[in-house]
């Protein structure tokens, strides 16, 4: 999943980047409201993390121009100003959530889960399937009752499409998502790690749990629960 990350206190936001690196999101960051809103609007992304104080352009700004060009994934706003119009107008703008400086990075890490999981229909942490389920808190997952080990990636790919389920995700909209800017279009990386996450899901080809639709991309196809 990939998240932006909009503040301009630089101790903070790489604090709050390399917490978001280290739980298994791909993060990018900006420092100023005009770099913000470029890269809200360009890059694809699953939630934003916008701070209301900015130079440039405002948290309140960036917010109203992402709405209104489209862009309809999760924002949560950070304010340093405990005033509930803070709240108000960010939330009025488009926001999602907020939280007020300081704040606890763990509290911030289960608030963009829950956002996440809401964006796509889920809630509860366990996204639940016939024969399989994952557990987005503790990134383990369970096939038929068996525990499932995955790589750091693969965990991004299963999480991804299942976030996604029975929908079609294109190779670029799956690579963008997992690994950001730094794949190469060319690479034949993604489709390695989708035949290594389909070995684990299903090593006796019973469930196809993961259909590839030429020229269109990929689909997690079990029934929710």
């Amino acid at each position: 999943m990939r998240i932006l990350v909009v503040e301009d206190e630089q101790t903070l936001r790489a604090d709050i980047t390399s917490s978001l690196k280290g739980a298994g999101y791909v993060v990018d960051e900006a420092s100023d409201g005009i770099e913000g809103l470029y890269a809200g609007t360009e890059f694809a992304l699953d939630a934003a993390v916008i701070d209301l104080g900015l130079p440039g352009r405002s948290g309140i700004e960036i917010i109203q121009e992402l709405r209104a060009n489209g862009r309809d994934f999760p924002i949560l706003i950070l304010t340093a100003r405990d005033s509930w119009q803070d709240k108000v107008a960010g939330l009025e703008a488009g926001a999602d959530d907020y939280m007020v400086k300081p704040f606890h990075i763990e509290e911030l890490l289960a608030r963009l889960r829950a956002l996440l999981r809401r964006a796509g229909g889920w809630s509860a942490d366990t996204l639940q399937f016939k024969d399989a389920e994952l557990d987005t808190r503790s990134q383990t997952l369970r096939v038929q009752s068996n525990d499932i080990e995955l790589t750091a990636y693969e965990y991004k790919v299963i999480e991804f499409l299942m976030m996604n389920a029975g929908e079609v995700v294109s190779k670029a909209t799956l690579g963008e998502h997992v690994y950001g800017e730094d794949l190469d279009p060319d690479s034949n990386v993604l489709e390695v790690l989708i035949g290594r996450v389909r070995r684990k899901l299903d090593p006796h080809g019973e469930l196809k749990p993961i259909e590839t639709l030429r020229g269109r991309g990929y689909r997690f196809s079990l029934e929710r629960l």
